[in-house]
């Protein structure tokens, strides 16, 4: 397992509207384009250099995949980076302004503190 892949993922695809969309519409596509084309991209280098071991385990892909924000909660992906993605992805479907935040909150309450870890 690798929650700086989880995160690298969560990261990369928030910050580009596209991605966000595509993400929306077929994650399934949009997973399976990450990791062969970006997950082993160094960000921010300018040399073309990449890495050729990163890879989500199935069941990080299935999360993704599922657009399941409490199992990648629950995989140790930073809670900052799920909310920010997931309310891009939904609030639209929500008739009030907080309806996913609150959905969100909700579902992750039943976890004691601590939380899981969300080290790299």
């Amino acid at each position: 397992m690798s929650k700086y892949l989880l995160n690298k993922f969560l990261y990369t695809v928030d910050r580009d509207p596209e991605l966000v969309a595509r993400y929306r519409e077929d994650p399934a596509e949009l997973v399976a384009w990450w990791e062969d084309a970006v997950a082993n991209r160094i960000l921010n280098c300018t040399t073309g250099e990449a890495s050729t071991w990163l890879a989500f385990e199935d069941h990080e892909r299935r999360a993704l995949v599922g657009h399941d924000y409490q199992a990648l909660f629950e995989l140790g992906a930073h809670p900052f980076l799920t909310l920010t993605l997931f309310i891009a992805l939904f609030e639209d479907a929500y008739d009030e302004p907080l309806g996913f935040q609150l959905e969100y909150a909700e579902r992750l309450a039943h976890h004691d503190l601590p939380h899981p870890d969300i080290a790299t």
